[in-house]
């Protein structure tokens, strides 16, 4: 899937560990959509992308558009908790057998099962699998 270009609507599913909305300063120059994947970067948050070193922190809450901005100048409201974002595609395509396994971010609406080659963060750990989604457990510590 492409990068969000307006709100989704990420169920979240009940159980497991639950956490509270945490406030994070935005990184400059980006747009957070609600509902998209939130990682870290430098201490700032920003949507989901295929980079390393990015630390997934949950789910985006509200749309904080800091396009214009320097990092820091906004702040973003983010929740952990488990929640169904959409499955990658072919090879990395991941399957029910894959429960209990780590998953990694291609966007901030999209995981898939593998690193890319060692090019994608870990997103966290796979819950559940949907004929429309994937299951995460994610937050700041997992």
């Amino acid at each position: 899937m492409a990068a969000l270009s307006a709100p989704r609507n990420t169920q979240k599913r009940s159980g497991g560990l639950e956490f509270n909305n945490e406030d994070y300063p935005v990184a400059a120059s980006v747009k957070c959509q609600q509902g998209g994947i939130a990682v870290l970067a430098a201490g700032y948050v920003k949507p989901g992308v295929t980079a390393t070193g990015l630390i997934a922190v949950g789910r985006f809450e509200d749309e904080v558009d800091n396009t214009s901005g320097a990092a820091g100048a906004k702040k973003a409201v983010v929740k952990g908790g488990r929640f169904k974002f959409a499955n990658s595609s072919a090879g990395d395509l991941i399957a029910q057998a894959d429960v209990g396994a780590d998953c990694y971010i291609v966007d901030d609406q999209t995981v898939a099962k593998t690193n890319g080659g060692s090019t994608r963060s870990r997103a966290g750990k796979i819950v559940a699998v949907d004929s429309d989604g994937v299951w995460v457990q994610m937050a700041l510590g997992l």
